[in-house]
C-alpha cells in the first residue's frame, strides 16, 4: 500500500508542474523499476511498452477516433445539427436542445467525448451566442452533452476498460445505451429549467415538414450507426472490426454519397486522428510499465486486502470506489485513469463480487464526470476556449448538468438493472 500511495503522489506531483501524463507514468515507473531491479531490467522495458500498445482490441481506438473525424469533415456532423434542430428547436432554449440530441446521434460513432464537443461545438456554440444566449450557459450545455460520448456505444474508454479488466467490450457497449438515453433525458430537461431562468427565447416553430425533409438529408448518417453497432451487437464483427467498419462506412459516405470529402479534407481527419491517437497510445505504452512494476510487488492484492479489512459490503466498496474515481477524474485524463488504476482495484471488485461490465460501466460515467470538473475537465476546457468564456463562470452553470449526470452514476450504482438489464437479456 506504501509503495502504491508514494507512486501515485509521484505521478500527481509530476503533473501538477505540467509534465505530460505520459511521460510522468513513465518515469515514474523507469525510476521504479531501477530501484528495485536496477539496470538489469531496463531491456526489458522496451518489450513491455510494445506490448502493452499491440493489445488487438486496442486497434478500435484509433479507428473509431478516425471515423469521427471523417464524419466532421465530410457534412455528417452538419446533417445531424439540422436534423436536431428541426426536431428539438421549437422548445424554449432550443439550441441547447439541438446539442444535446446532435450528441446523442454523434455519440454512436464517435466513441469520444472530447471530438464531440470539438466537432459539434465549433458550429454550435457560435450558433448559440449569435442568438443572444449567455457564453457560460452556450459552453456548458455543449461540454456536458458531449459526455454522452462515453456512455452510449462505442466508447473509447469502455474499450480500454475492457482490455486492462479482461472483461468483454460488447457486454460494456450494450450496458451503456439505457443510461446514456436516460442522461440525455436528464439534460434535457435541465435545459428546459435553466432556458427559463435565462428567458431563452425559442429558436424556431416545430414543422414536420422541416422533420422529414433534414431527416432525408441525414438518413445515411442514421445507418451509419445502425451498420456499425448492429454487426458488433449481432456477433457479426468484433468491436474492433467494428471500428474499421465505421471507417469504411464514413469513408464511403463521406466520398460517393455527400460528396464533401476531398483529399484535403481527408488529409486533415487523418492528422486529427492521428494525433488524438498518439496521446492515448502513449499513455498505454508507458502505463504498462507501471502496471508491470506494480503487479511485481503485489500492490493490487495489498489493496484488496486493506479495503477488505476495512469493509466487506459490496455496495460500501461502489461508494469507495466512486469517490476514488471521481477524484481521480479531476486531476487524470480519463484513458490515464483507467490505464493507471484499473488493474490495481480489479482484485478487489473481484473478492468483493462485483460484476466487472457493471464496474466498468461505473468508471466510465464517473471519468465522464471528471471531464467536466476542474482543474482538467479536458471536455469542458474545449467548450469553454471556443465559447470564450472562463471556465469558472462556464462552471457555475455547469453544476447543474454535472448534478444530473451524479445522479445517472447514483442510479446505475445502486440500481443495476438500470445498466446490466439489456446485458442479462441478451448476453447470461
Amino acid at each position: 500500500m506504501a509503495v502504491m500511495l508514494v507512486l501515485f503522489a509521484a505521478v500527481l506531483a509530476l503533473v501538477l508542474i505540467d509534465v505530460p501524463i505520459a511521460v510522468s507514468l513513465g518515469l515514474v515507473a523507469v525510476a521504479a523499476m531501477l530501484a528495485t531491479h536496477g539496470t538489469a531490467s531496463l531491456p526489458n522495458m522496451a518489450v513491455v511498452i510494445y506490448n502493452g500498445a499491440t493489445n488487438f482490441p486496442l486497434l478500435a481506438i484509433p479507428l473509431f477516433i478516425l471515423a469521427g473525424a471523417i464524419m466532421n469533415a465530410s457534412g455528417i456532423s452538419r446533417r445531424l445539427i439540422a436534423f436536431a434542430s428541426a426536431l428539438f428547436g421549437w422548445l424554449r432554449g432550443g439550441l441547447a436542445h439541438v446539442s444535446i440530441g446532435a450528441s446523442l446521434f454523434f455519440a454512436e460513432i464517435s466513441g469520444s467525448a472530447v471530438a464531440d464537443v470539438a466537432a459539434l461545438g465549433s458550429l454550435l456554440i457560435p450558433g448559440m451566442k449569435e442568438k443572444g444566449y449567455p457564453s457560460d450557459f452556450a459552453a456548458a450545455s455543449m461540454s456536458s452533452a458531449a459526455t454522452l460520448a462515453v456512455i452510449i456505444p462505442p466508447s473509447i474508454p469502455m474499450i480500454l476498460y475492457a482490455v486492462m479488466a479482461e472483461t468483454s467490450v460488447v457486454q460494456l457497449f450494450v450496458a451503456g445505451i439505457v443510461p446514456g438515453l436516460i442522461g440525455a433525458a436528464g439534460l434535457m430537461g435541465t435545459a428546459t429549467f435553466l432556458a427559463r431562468r435565462y428567458d431563452l427565447p425559442r429558436a424556431e416553430a416545430f414543422s414536420l415538414r422541416k422533420v422529414m425533409k433534414t431527416g432525408r438529408e441525414a438518413l445515411w448518417a442514421f445507418l451509419l450507426p445502425i451498420i456499425i453497432l448492429g454487426g458488433i451487437f449481432g456477433g457479426i464483427v468484433t468491436a474492433t472490426e467494428g471500428a474499421a467498419l465505421a471507417v469504411g462506412a464514413a469513408l464511403f459516405v463521406g466520398v460517393a454519397i455527400y460528396r464533401e470529402l476531398d483529399l484535403k479534407h481527408l488529409r486533415a481527419a487523418a492528422m486529427e486522428g492521428g494525433v488524438q491517437t498518439a496521446v492515448v497510445m502513449l499513455l498505454v505504452a508507458t502505463s504498462a510499465l507501471l502496471g508491470t512494476y506494480l503487479s511485481e510487488v503485489r500492490a493490487p492484492q495489498a489493496l484488496a486486502q486493506a479495503v477488505s479489512d476495512f469493509t466487506s459490503n459490496k455496495w460500501a466498496v461502489l461508494a469507495l470506489l466512486n469517490v476514488l474515481f471521481l477524484f481521480l477524474g479531476m486531476f487524470l485524463h480519463s484513458a490515464a485513469a483507467i490505464i493507471l488504476v484499473v488493474p490495481i482495484v480489479m482484485p478487489l471488485v473481484r473478492a468483493a463480487g462485483i460484476d466487472p461490465v457493471h464496474f466498468g460501466l461505473i468508471v466510465t460515467i464517473n471519468l465522464g464526470i471528471g471531464q467536466q470538473t476542474p482543474p482538467v475537465a479536458s471536455v469542458l476546457m474545449v467548450a469553454s476556449s471556443i465559447a470564450k468564456a472562463s471556465v469558472w463562470q462556464v462552471t457555475r452553470v455547469n453544476v447543474w448538468y454535472i448534478g444530473v449526470l451524479v445522479a445517472v452514476l447514483a442510479l446505475v450504482t445502486y440500481v443495476p438493472i438500470t445498466g446490466m438489464g439489456l446485458v442479462q437479456l441478451f448476453y447470461r
